[in-house]
């Protein structure tokens, strides 16, 4: 059975196998998603996986109402863990975008139905060429209109990587018995 190359490990291997590239449409799913893929800028995907259950703990179940409310206290402690990536600007940015994301929920009724309407409410199926891409129109689309929300750490690429973990684009090598799995 052929995989994508990236994933090598067992935990990259099961992500891959079950998680990345599948339609989601879950809030709080979806705000982790959000999260992690920020909290990986300059850092490896592995890394954040191996940190994964981690960070749950750390950010109350990626609970956004919850992770709004964060005050000085509560962020001194998650400077202090560990189990996350203890940078002081991405933590500030994960409940920056919590109130943020909170927003975009009230105004369109979930952030399912606001994120998916950058690829029309359908995955675009792609499949990973050479040279992979970083980023397309929706990503930039996605990170400009993130950006003008107030949140943060929502570059393009970041945008491109949250669009693939989600399945709003299948990424999937074209020979990956997942890429025609995933609908």
């Amino acid at each position: 059975m052929q995989r994508c190359d990236w994933a090598r490990t067992e935990k990259s291997i099961a992500y891959h196998d079950k998680e990345w590239g599948v339609p989601l449409h879950d809030d709080r799913a979806l705000f982790e998603f959000l999260i992690l893929e920020g909290a990986q800028a300059g850092l490896s995907w592995e890394t954040i996986l191996n940190k994964r259950d981690n960070y749950r703990a750390a950010f109350d179940n990626f609970d956004p109402a919850r992770v709004a409310g964060y005050k000085k206290p509560k962020i001194e402690k998650l400077l202090q863990d560990s189990g996350i990536v203890r940078n002081r600007l991405k933590i500030a940015s994960a409940i920056q975008n919590a109130t943020a994301f909170l927003a975009v929920q009230k105004e369109f009724g979930s952030f399912d139905v606001y994120v998916w309407a950058f690829v029309n409410g359908r995955p675009k199926k792609r499949g990973r060429r050479q040279p992979v891409l970083t980023h397309t129109a929706e990503s930039d689309a996605l990170s400009k209109d993130l950006l003008r929300r107030g949140f943060k750490f929502v570059g393009s690429t970041i945008c491109y990587a949250f669009m693939q973990a989600v399945g709003m684009v299948n990424d999937h090598n074209p020979k990956c018995f997942r890429y025609d799995e995933i609908k």
